[in-house]
């Protein structure tokens, strides 16, 4: 469930029909299924759940790491119902591109919602949480030379989505998952020069992994059995932090140093590349 661009959101309504196809039953079977193995696979860990506010909204904000088949949502989202239960929605604000795929339909069944304001202001409100990796695929592929830096381009759509409903953020950390493949370059230039922003592409990365070797995004390699920890952190109160008039660059500029100041901690933990 790649979540391309999971910060970059757009100004259409709330699709309410999108919204609905959220679908408990079908997640805890799916999950059930799906999660020991990868749990197993990554040998991966979750902790801190328990600083997302047990009622209402909250926005989980996180890094995000292994290029094209990202194991992230599948390892946080389980994680989260185990601890919540099925009865607490999840929603994951995914890029366009998810919708085009046959698995679509299954998609939105596990959450997944374009990445829009409305979309995520409409379940922010109805008490849900929702899942955002601002960095999106800029993040995804960052180079393994600089695989444990915070780096969300730039985009702040998130905070403004956090102020306009008044939930707290909850900044997420995780690292790993830049270790499943050999990531080389983003390449904005090229894609800049191909015009790939047409089809809201804004980087044709280079990696480099089994079976395929150098990979352009497609054919996607198997990622390696890297060991990949999430640390949830500590709610952020916007307002109460930063007043009834917050500067949107200055929240994104904290939430940031606080994810990095725990993300070098995660790595200081770290012995050995994918072993962990």
């Amino acid at each position: 469930m790649h979540s391309h661009r999971g910060g970059h959101v757009s100004a259409d309504d709330a699709d309410f029909e999108e919204i609905a196809k959220w679908d408990p039953g079908f997640i805890e079977g799916f999950y059930n299924l799906i999660a020991p193995v990868v749990r197993s696979y990554f040998r991966s860990e979750v902790r801190g759940l328990e600083s997302i506010p047990s009622t209402g909204g909250a926005l989980v904000v996180s890094n995000h790491s292994g290029g094209n088949l990202t194991p992230d949502p599948l390892i946080l989202q389980p994680a989260f119902y185990r601890h919540f239960g099925y009865d607490r929605p999840l929603y994951l604000l995914a890029h366009y591109g998810v919708f085009y795929t046959p698995l679509r339909d299954y998609i939105k069944r596990l959450g997944a919602i374009h990445a829009s304001r409305p979309n995520a202001r409409e379940v922010l409100n109805s008490g849900a949480v929702v899942l955002v990796f601002p960095g999106g695929d800029y993040d995804a592929y960052r180079p393994t030379f600089s695989q444990n830096v915070i780096d969300f381009e730039g985009r702040v759509g998130y905070v403004r989505t956090a102020i306009e409903t008044g939930v707290p953020i909850v900044p997420t950390v995780s690292i790993g998952g830049q270790e499943t493949q050999l990531f080389a370059a983003r390449n904005s230039w090229l894609a800049k020069r191909l015009g790939l922003h047409r089809i809201r592409m804004d980087i044709l990365p280079v990696s480099f992994g089994i079976p395929f070797g150098m990979s352009m995004v497609f054919p996607a390699n198997i990622p390696l059995p890297s060991k990949i920890v999430f640390q949830v952190l500590d709610p952020i109160h916007v307002t109460d932090r930063f007043g009834k008039d917050p500067d949107v660059h200055e929240v994104d500029a904290h939430v940031r140093s606080v994810m990095q100041t725990a993300l070098d901690g995660l790595a200081r933990e770290r012995r050995f590349p994918v072993l962990g």
